[in-house]
């Protein structure tokens, strides 16, 4: 059932590193987002893939991970994912990629939680370092980057309260937190 898939998709950020995405199923999930709306159907996004661990280090070290978990810098060796994939605006194309991005990245999430992985996306990246360390050309903006493995966290959705607010956390069992409006409050009538 969808809502399943969607209730499953969940930013994962700790993984099990050595478990590979290989490239066919890197493919298939970008296949989704090609096959994914797009505003005017310009379609000015493109990827690149990683599924290497000497290029999914370089990805790693120009990401920031979780800006609500002070205490933590990401995931640790043997936590981090498996595959990568960098998500660009062809600007020859389009200035704006408009909702683009979020369509074709819920689209390769959606898809990952389908073949029993699972992501996170970051735009916390340092860019000029990204740019530099994978030789992207200017004529592409680095937009997003979409990490996937094997989920090595569980992670729970609450209902915000008035006592609550909207960061998530982890316990002192590293569950991570996820707090949710309540869908009479998002419902306005």
């Amino acid at each position: 059932m969808f809502k399943d898939l969607v209730l499953k998709n969940r930013s994962y950020r700790r993984f099990y590193q050595h478990e590979t995405v290989d490239l066919c199923t890197i493919k298939e999930l970008i296949d989704l987002a090609r096959l994914s709306a797009s505003a005017g159907n310009l379609q000015p996004l493109k990827y690149i893939i990683s599924n290497e661990s000497s290029k999914n280090e370089i990805i790693f070290k120009t990401l920031g991970w979780a800006g609500y978990l002070k205490d933590w810098d990401g995931p640790s060796e043997g936590e981090k994912p498996s595959a990568y994939i960098v998500v660009l605006n062809d600007l020859s194309l389009s200035k704006n990629p408009s909702i683009d991005i979020g369509i074709s990245a819920q689209s390769i999430l959606l898809g990952s939680i389908e073949k029993n992985l699972g992501g996170c996306l970051l735009a916390n990246i340092n860019k000029n370092e990204l740019r530099n360390a994978l030789n992207i050309d200017a004529n592409y903006e680095i937009v997003l980057v979409i990490a996937l493995g094997k989920p090595k966290e569980q992670v729970l959705i609450d209902q915000i309260n008035l006592s609550t607010d909207v960061k998530y956390w982890r316990d002192e069992k590293t569950v991570h937190h996820v707090p949710k409006r309540d869908l009479q409050e998002i419902i306005l009538e």
